[in-house]
């Protein structure tokens, strides 16, 4: 009976904790996305604000910036889906080399 009175008092004591840690950190972030952080209103910590680079894969191999899109997908129905992934099957190297399956039912 003692050892479940001591639980109970562990995980009270734990849950209040979590709760408290909880709305201390909503406060810290609610307090964190009210400052602006223009270049005129940066906080300074004894450095300057670093330059912003992007990613690499967003850079040409002369170093500037690409302004196209990276990735252009075009809609295929499942039909012609069905039939590159078959086509890639039978073109592996594991694949089944006929034709030799049951056709499927169509919805």
């Amino acid at each position: 009976m003692i050892l479940h009175f001591i639980y109970i008092i562990a995980f009270t004591v734990l849950a209040v904790l979590a709760i408290a840690n909880l709305f201390r950190n909503l406060m810290t972030l609610g307090i964190e996305s009210q400052r602006s952080y223009s270049p005129g209103n940066a906080p300074m910590y004894g450095r300057s604000q670093p330059k912003t680079v992007p990613h690499p894969e967003l850079l040409d191999e002369f170093g500037n910036v690409v302004n196209e899109p990276l990735l252009v997908m075009r809609s295929i129905t499942v039909e012609d889906a069905r039939e590159q992934l078959d086509a890639l099957y039978e073109a592996s190297p594991g694949g089944s080399g006929n034709a030799s399956r049951e056709p499927r039912e169509e919805p």
